[in-house]
């Protein structure tokens, strides 16, 4: 499974970059068939506020998923998507095995 990351305007740390590796890397145990993944990472103002956007894409035969979390912490937006794309990935999974 490859792994690909892009920070849109800003450069990213080689910690954050580990920390997604491990987590990303995590849902492999999920589902074994995961082709690639796509990691894009944003900042957006709000006000004073800056929200930090974490965007995964899972490419797996025969469809993409997409999970899209917004939190004050790259690391928290992380888990949340890391959390959703665990749920599709165990969701697809039943479906395959039941049909």
């Amino acid at each position: 499974m490859k792994i690909q990351t892009q920070s849109v305007h800003f450069d990213a740390d080689s910690k954050l970059l580990d920390f997604i590796d491990k987590k990303v890397g995590k849902l492999q145990l999920f589902f074994d068939k995961i082709i690639d993944v796509e990691v894009f990472l944003r900042l957006e103002k709000n006000g004073q506020v800056q929200d930090k956007i974490a965007e995964i894409k899972l490419n797996v035969p025969g469809s993409v998923l997409v999970a899209k979390e917004s939190t004050k912490t790259f690391e928290s937006s992380i888990d949340n998507s890391v959390a959703a794309l665990k749920r599709q990935l165990i969701k697809r999974k039943e479906k395959m095995r039941s049909s």
